[in-house]
């Protein structure tokens, strides 16, 4: 693992599991209609994550780019995760704009 990819890869990981955790956790809410963006975004940021987290492992010449579109990702999904109370929402919120964060400065 390359040293300049550490906290982008720990952070997209850490990511991926607050998304997993926040969907399993929204699919046992009363209203999963209210949820179903939440859990939509949790699946999809939860493969980017995985994803640009391999790519970086790899030394791709794409990871720049997966980068970038893991951070749009992770900020729609910290979005819809911050609207709503539950813990587990507000968790995978600030687990999703962390990771834009870090992929932001990879992708830069």
């Amino acid at each position: 693992m390359l040293n300049e990819y550490k906290n982008c890869i720990e952070s997209c990981y850490l990511c991926a599991t607050a998304c997993d955790n926040c969907a399993a956790s929204c699919l046992e809410e009363e209203n999963l209609e209210m949820m179903r963006e939440c859990i939509k975004l949790d699946m999809q940021c939860a493969n980017i994550c995985r994803l640009a987290a391999q790519f970086m492992t790899q030394n791709s010449d794409s990871a720049q780019a997966l980068c970038r579109l893991c951070a749009e990702v992770c900020q729609k999904c910290g979005e819809e995760c911050g609207k709503h109370e539950h813990e587990h929402c507000q968790k995978c919120s600030r687990a999703c704009h962390q990771c834009a964060e870090q992929c932001r400065k990879m992708a830069a």
